[in-house]
Formats: structure tokens, C-alpha cells, sequence
């Protein structure tokens, strides 16, 4: 009988490199709060380190509750990363319309004016469909997010800007899992804790 090397945990990888506008994938069991199971959307990439927001991690908050004079937001606050967690930050498709807002991808901003931002908002010029608000960042030192990469931590994707602002997230990271191929359709069954199974 002949072996053959197979190991489901480290399966091959899509040949991605970790830059602005495309996002990390967690692995099946990676721990944490943060980052279990989590989608993060790279909003910067470069030889100094990296940054960007989890994108599937509900607060069980509204915007509208904690920032002042925001009015009948309809979008969740969302964890973005353990970083500087009592500040907000913001992805948007407001492009120009909001100063000193930071391009990622062709439609996707974050940053920017913050009275601009609650401007667009209160005057119905702007809904959850086109912003989303974070509590905290996730980042990375140099060289950090690519041993992290190295070591299966993080599968590296493209994902559609419009899923980025989707606020429907609960099946975020199966659905995005499950289009990366057979091998990481089946990590997706695995249960979060191995020990309860």
C-alpha cells in the first residue's frame, strides 16, 4: 500500500501576497475573540507592517448609541481589532465626498473627515450600506503578518467590495472558505473547539 502526504490543516495555499484591499482568512482554530474564525480586510500593507479591520465581529452595538449627534444609523459597530479598541474607525464608498479619506480598492475608502461622515448620515445622504464602523484596528509589526501567513495562520483572498460592507456577516467566513476549494470547504465543518466534538 502506497502513502500519500496529505495533511488537511496545511493545505496549499492560493498564491496571494498580503496587500491593500484584499483580506485575511483565519484559520479553522485560531483562538482568540478577535481573530477566531475571523475576515480582515488589509487596509494597509507595506515593509513597516500592516493594518486592517475584522469584518465579522458584531459589538452588539449601534453606531448611533456611542457616537455623539449621529442620528438613526442602521449599521452595527463591529470589533475591528484588539488596537486601540476605544477609538472608531470607518470603511466606506463615499470616495471624495469625504476628505482625507484613504482608497483601498476601486470603490472602497476608510477614513476621512469624521463631521463629514455624520453630515452624509444624518442627511440620509449615506446608510449602512455605505459605511461601516469599527471599535479598534487589527495590526501587525514588521514582517509579523507574513510568518503568521507562513505558518497557516491566515489564507490570503480577494473578497467583493460589496461583501465588505455587507452587513449580513454570520456566514461570512464559511461562505468565503468554502469558494477557496474543496480542501478548505471541509475546514469549515470542523468544529470551533476540537475538544467539544
Amino acid at each position: 500500500m502506497k502513502s500519500i502526504e496529505f495533511n488537511i490543516f496545511k493545505a496549499d495555499q492560493p498564491k496571494l501576497k498580503p496587500i491593500k484591499g484584499r483580506v485575511l482568512i483565519a484559520e479553522p482554530f485560531l483562538p482568540g475573540p478577535y481573530f477566531n474564525r475571523s475576515i480582515i480586510l488589509l487596509t494597509e500593507c507595506n515593509k513597516e507592517g500592516a493594518m486592517g479591520f475584522v469584518l465579522n465581529k458584531s459589538s452588539d452595538l449601534y453606531p448611533d448609541e456611542v457616537i455623539d449627534d449621529l442620528f438613526s444609523f442602521k449599521g452595527e459597530l463591529y470589533l475591528g481589532g484588539p488596537v486601540s479598541s476605544d477609538t472608531l474607525f470607518f470603511v466606506h464608498r463615499l470616495g471624495d465626498r469625504v476628505p482625507g479619506s484613504v482608497k483601498i480598492t476601486g470603490d472602497l475608502y476608510w477614513g476621512g473627515d469624521f463631521e463629514v461622515i455624520k453630515e452624509l448620515i444624518n442627511n440620509d445622504e449615506a446608510t449602512y450600506q455605505d459605511v461601516k464602523f469599527f471599535a479598534g484596528y487589527s495590526g501587525w509589526g514588521a514582517g509579523q503578518l507574513e510568518e503568521e501567513i507562513e505558518e497557516n495562520s491566515w489564507i490570503v483572498a480577494k473578497l467583493d467590495d460589496a461583501v465588505v460592507l455587507d452587513p449580513n456577516v454570520d456566514h461570512i467566513w464559511e461562505d468565503t472558505m468554502s469558494q477557496l476549494g474543496d480542501v478548505y470547504k471541509a475546514w469549515t465543518n470542523f468544529p470551533e473547539n476540537p475538544s467539544f466534538n
